[in-house]
């Protein structure tokens, strides 16, 4: 894939529609729009034209907007053609370009070439492809922060902090027969903890723009017959899953996309936890163990009216993994009231009672009771009473690269503390600078420039 040769694509989605778009970027432009135009429109006007074949008979009439390069999208001479939104139009608008010299683009390369030629950042470019495909408000508007750099100007605040702290250890290697010794100085030890505490507001709120942009991924667990399906069913609306009174009735993964206000969720019901069964069980539940490794949160589902105490969760608990999060969901509320009993685990002065315990919703699957106040706190643990503040669009890389950033700062932090290895601590805080720019892309690869423009639609 070169610069400079010249490409066209449909800018509108496929299909019919009132007004489809034809867009056209590269150094031919100009040539371009004097064969299909008859003459080259005026730069940044919408212009009345017929657009003309190679025997200059009309395929379509429309209007011409041209916007010269450097100021245009992607730095180069752009055309579009704005013509009536039927395939067949369109399709002989791109065939008539394409006869004039220009290829077709592949996708996303409108946008790639945007950011080569210096018009956006590489964090920006990804926010364009995100506000397209955002699937509420909240991701929307998270990704017009940070299509409009609010993500790129964390990310530089912190790589700034990082230069003035390389800048500062360099400068006592530099000088070592100062009588201050650089390396001891409180300042520095002031420095990195601000650094710490902006990793931690930048890493939050991309935690929270990831979420919202790639929702988050529950699953269901629990004893069998515990009502996980049935659950699973009350929350998607409809009978996704197979519900009967028979233990062991749910054997594979069963994934349900799912929205709340919005709010993209992935919900994996899985085989009942227990000891025994076949072979197959045991093939269900150990799959119910990986999905649960990769989940942000587990609903792990107890039957209030046979194990009121929650003796289940004390069984499983610790064979769940450490670092997700996990929700106690009491089910069958109703025959536990029904029956005129209390659910122990709301009980001052029980296991459950601490302030440490894993968070608990008493619901009902087959009433319905209870439903709005677990995606109420599905809401919570998405973060969406906080995202309104300052969420960003951001992706699992972002989040694998200010890790990393993270880590080699703490590494610099430790070096310094136990060691005073100036060399050593400039070294991780150059690594650290590195992995930031990986986010902006201003240190990157072609191999990943690939992965994430081949996700974009073609024609931006």
């Amino acid at each position: 894939m070169t610069r400079t040769d010249t490409i066209v694509a449909q800018a509108t989605p496929p299909g019919r529609g009132g007004l489809g778009i034809v867009r056209v970027s590269g150094s031919k432009v100009p040539e371009i729009a004097a064969a299909v135009v008859g003459e080259l429109p005026p730069p940044r006007y919408a212009t009345f034209a017929r657009f003309l074949d190679a025997r200059r008979e009309p395929i379509d009439a429309g209007l011409a907007l041209f916007f010269p390069a450097p100021h245009s999208y992607t730095g180069e001479h752009v055309l579009e053609l704005q013509a009536h939104g039927g395939p067949l139009v369109l399709e002989a608008l791109i065939e008539r370009v394409l006869e004039l010299g220009a290829r077709r683009a592949q996708p996303g390369e409108f946008t790639q070439r945007a950011f080569l030629n210096d018009k956006l950042d590489l964090a920006q470019a990804e926010a364009i492809a995100d506000l397209i495909d955002a699937g509420s408000r909240a991701a929307l508007r998270a990704a017009l922060r940070s299509l409009q750099g609010e993500f790129s100007a964390m990310v530089r605040a912190l790589v700034e902090a990082l230069i003035d702290l390389r800048t500062y250890v360099e400068a006592a290697i530099d000088f070592p027969d100062e009588e201050i010794d650089f390396l001891t100085d409180r300042e520095l030890s002031g420095r990195f903890a601000a650094v710490r505490a902006q990793f931690d507001g930048v890493l939050a709120s991309a935690q929270q723009g990831r979420l919202l942009r790639e929702g988050m991924t529950v699953v269901i667990a629990g004893r069998p017959n515990a009502g996980k399906s049935s659950l699973l069913n009350r929350l998607a609306g409809y009978d996704a899953a197979i519900v009967t009174p028979i233990p062991g009735t749910t054997r594979d993964v069963l994934r349900v996309p799912l929205g709340i206000d919005g709010m993209p969720l992935h919900v994996l019901d899985t085989a009942g936890l227990r000891e025994g069964g076949d072979a197959i069980e045991a093939e269900g539940m150990r799959r119910a163990h990986a999905e649960m490794q990769r989940a942000d949160r587990v609903l792990f589902v107890i039957d209030a009216a046979d194990d009121p105490a929650g003796a289940a969760f004390r069984e499983q608990g610790a064979r769940l993994p450490a670092a997700v999060p996990v929700t106690l969901v009491f089910n069958k509320c109703d025959l536990v009231v029904a029956q005129g009993a209390e659910v122990a685990p709301l009980a001052p002065g029980n296991d459950f009672s601490r302030e440490s315990a894993p968070p608990r919703v008493l619901v009902s699957a087959l009433t319905g009771a209870g439903i709005d106040a677990l995606r109420a706190h599905l809401k919570q643990c998405m973060g969406y009473s906080s995202v309104e503040g300052g969420a960003i669009s951001a992706r699992s890389r972002h989040l694998e690269s200010l890790a990393r950033a993270r880590a080699h700062t703490e590494e610099a932090a430790r070096q310094l503390a136990e060691r005073r290895a100036g060399e050593l601590v400039a070294e991780e805080l150059r690594a650290a600078q590195q992995a930031l720019n990986e986010i902006t892309g201003e240190f990157t690869s072609d191999d990943l420039l690939g992965r994430i423009f081949a996700g974009f639609c073609i024609g931006k």
